[in-house]
């Protein structure tokens, strides 16, 4: 398993659960002198930044890309998969597609969270889950082209009414046949979600891809109450290889936010 930390590049998150804000150069030496072996981006889109320039800070610092978000399309852009408008859903796909050639290119894997949007209104929940499978079939191709997956993330009650829960996840993909699509285990959520969370990634099993190490109340572990012993020992028996992120607050501070990720997650491997 390897740690990574994700930097944000998008104004509109400012209050967002991302550890480093700061120009790209610098966050990508913050994340280096930290401790962390990779870094999560975030960016307002996929012509943010050129491939060549990321690919020179990941030379330069030692590290690599974990994965690239998407949430940009719906915090700054106001773009869903699940959109009544045809027109909008178009727009979140082709923002997507985009997103995955962008982190294609860096060998790292892009994830859907609040792009997913919810139900409601005159959209039924079965008719927003059918125009998300589309989606997630169309995300998983074209993700395949590059070598990596793409990634699902559950969200909690509060952000999406869709699936909010690992095994319904899990369920989802193997009833719509979804293919190279894996779960992203997003801690703080199913802090939220689910009844235990060890046994929660043990039922997904083989279809956990990414994970998200964040406490109980979104700060570093040791900041919160969720203890994290049972949920390594989790991921090593599903033989769980993949990134431990940390999205999480700035709090109280960036640096303390980075450095007590890392002392939690050296003291547990």
């Amino acid at each position: 398993m390897r740690t990574a930390v994700t930097l944000s590049q998008v104004p509109e998150a400012a209050a967002g659960p991302f550890v480093f804000h700061e120009p790209l150069a610098d966050g990508f030496a913050l994340a280096k002198s930290a401790g962390f072996d990779d870094v999560e981006l975030f960016f307002p889109g996929p012509d943010a930044f050129s491939v060549e320039e990321i690919k020179a800070l990941c030379e330069t610092h030692g590290m690599g890309v974990a994965a690239v978000g998407t949430g940009a399309g719906m915090v700054k852009h106001g773009l869903s998969l699940t959109d009544p408008s045809p027109e909008k859903r178009a727009a979140a796909l082709d923002f997507i597609t985009r997103m995955i050639d962008f982190g294609g290119a860096l060998g790292a894997p892009a994830i859907l969270g609040s792009m997913q949007g919810k139900w409601g209104g005159d959209v039924s929940r079965e008719q927003a889950l059918k125009w998300l499978a589309e989606a997630l079939r169309s995300a998983g191709k074209t993700a395949a082209k590059h070598g990596v997956p793409f990634i699902y993330e559950p969200l909690n009650r509060y952000e999406t009414n869709l699936i909010t829960r690992l095994q319904d996840g899990a369920e989802w993909i193997e009833a719509e046949s979804l293919e190279n699509i894996v779960l992203l285990a997003d801690l703080f959520h199913m802090n939220i979600e689910e009844v235990n969370l060890a046994e929660a990634l043990r039922s997904a099993g083989k279809h956990v891809g990414h994970v998200h190490f964040a406490d109980s109340n979104r700060r570093a572990f040791g900041f919160g109450h969720t203890d994290p012993t049972p949920i390594i020992a989790a991921l090593r028996e599903i033989n769980y290889t993949g990134s431990i992120s940390a999205e999480i607050f700035p709090l109280p501070d960036a640096k303390t936010a980075a450095a007590q990720t890392i002392k939690s997650i050296k003291s547990l491997l």
